[in-house]
């Protein structure tokens, strides 16, 4: 037979046949079977590889959280009937069990809060709650970015439905039972209301902007969504001090004449331009007092607590004013800015890798891939990864602090600002014995009695701090 007959015969023959094809019936498809057996099985292997890393490292976080805690616990206990000699003349024994008392009481609840954190994680990630919402909501028939804000809305209004019990504990039966508690449940529930409405106000078309760049901005989604998280705010800094924090807060000029005019004279020497002095009336909700400034631009704002004027002498609100003004001139806020836009623009980008991982969504509970639920699953991994960098951010506003002391003594008085100090910590049942490794790890201040030495130091030997 001609070749080209043989080619015609086997072109028109019923079976197709294919390089490399087994002529022993059944070898291809078994050999196909097991091909696709060994397929399966890797991609089960990565799938749980990134469950058992996510569950592990879940777990770890719990465990240091838990394994500080009993030390912090331990050594304020330990220390609870025995005053600092650096303090025994300016701190009382009772003020000082006091304050070992609440600071045992908020790690105990802090230790419950923990618990129910974690088993809100499980339940929304691998026990399929994100992915039941997730459902509930397709059924509408919705496209995004409708659906993926009816999704995550639905989930955090779950989360913060059950936290509120722990937050309503919290304030009325904790801070009441140690005298820092003034808001009443009407207040609460009016606060409560105006967080929810402007989170919805501000959040939801935040959040749809961002579904719609995920859906049809490209690869290069999250770059936008970047960009637009960093112009909110940005836009949500210079808008706070004036339109959003008189919302639940009354804001009135300083009309101590002498006091405003040592607050502005310590401003203009530290080059620092503001609106304006405030005292807010912090004390409507407790009796932790405190100061700060706000804003950006022009719309920068000097607020000091009404609980802070009542306890602290006018030469002692100096000073802490120059402790917050040191974080400005020596460029702490824009090194804080810098950091965090960078670390935004890491974790966008993260993100955006991610989003395009279909393990992501099936090692976290989610069968269904979606823009809303790569949201939902990075905001739940982020903390429990990002937790073990927190001594390296601890230590690094540790030493911002201590040169915005240094910075005080400098252009007020350290004197001042340690007598302040101590005043702080004896009102707020600030613990002056904390475990090393627990302030450490967590502290975002130093220790008072670091704080305390380091100004004296500066101050030179003949420092004294007086009551």
């Amino acid at each position: 037979m001609h070749p080209l007959s043989i080619a015609s015969a086997l072109t028109r023959s019923p079976r197709r046949w294919s390089v490399g094809r087994p002529l022993i019936p059944g070898v291809g498809r078994r050999r196909r079977r097991v091909a696709a057996f060994y397929r399966s099985l890797r991609h089960h292997e990565l799938m749980n590889y990134w469950s058992v890393s996510f569950i592990a490292a879940l777990a770890g976080a719990t465990a240091v959280r838990w394994w500080l805690s009993a030390r912090q616990i331990a050594a304020v206990a330990a220390h609870r009937e025995s005053v600092p000699s650096a303090f025994a003349d300016r701190v009382s024994a009772a003020d000082h069990r006091k304050a070992a008392d609440y600071t045992i009481a908020n790690a105990r609840f802090a230790r419950v809060d923990v618990i129910v954190d974690v088993l809100i994680t499980l339940a929304l990630t691998v026990g399929g709650g994100i992915a039941a919402i997730d459902a509930l909501w397709r059924r509408t028939g919705w496209e995004q970015p409708w659906l993926g804000t009816a999704v995550i809305l639905s989930v955090v209004f779950t989360t913060s439905a059950l936290n509120l019990p722990l937050t309503v504990w919290r304030t009325f039966r904790l801070e009441a039972r140690f005298g820092f508690n003034r808001i009443s449940p009407r207040l609460f529930l009016i606060d409560l209301a105006k967080s929810t409405l402007l989170g919805l106000a501000i959040g939801a078309p935040v959040l749809m902007a961002v579904l719609a760049l995920m859906e049809r901005a490209g690869r290069l989604w999250w770059l936008w969504a970047w960009a637009l998280w960093l112009a909110v705010t940005l836009v949500m800094t210079w808008a706070w001090p004036s339109f959003i924090a008189p919302w639940f807060n009354r804001f009135s000029p300083l009309n101590d004449e002498a006091l405003k005019a040592r607050v502005e004279s310590l401003a203009r020497r530290c080059g620092f331009t503001t609106s304006g002095v405030f005292v807010v009336d912090g004390s409507r909700r407790s009796t932790h007092g405190n100061a700060y400034f706000t804003g950006i631009g022009r719309h920068k704002r000097i607020v000091f607590y009404d609980i802070l004027m009542q306890r602290l002498a006018p030469t002692e609100i100096e000073a802490v004013l120059a402790h917050e003004l040191g974080h400005f001139s020596l460029n702490h806020v824009r090194q804080r800015l810098l950091v965090s836009t960078t670390v935004g623009l890491g974790g966008a980008a993260l993100l955006g890798w991610l989003a395009a991982q279909p393990r992501f969504y099936t090692s976290l509970g989610v069968p269904t891939l979606s823009p809303h639920a790569a949201i939902l699953l990075f905001t739940m991994v982020l903390p429990v990864v990002s937790f073990f960098a927190t001594p390296w951010a601890a230590r690094w506003s540790r030493r911002h602090e201590l040169e915005a002391d240094l910075f005080a003594a400098r252009h007020a008085s350290g004197t001042d600002l340690a007598a302040a100090l101590v005043k702080l910590y004896r009102d707020n049942a600030s613990t002056l014995t904390p475990d090393p490794l627990y302030s450490a790890f967590y502290y975002s201040h130093p220790p008072a009695l670091t704080r305390i030495r380091r100004l004296v130091e500066a101050q030179g030997p003949a420092a004294r701090v007086e009551m």
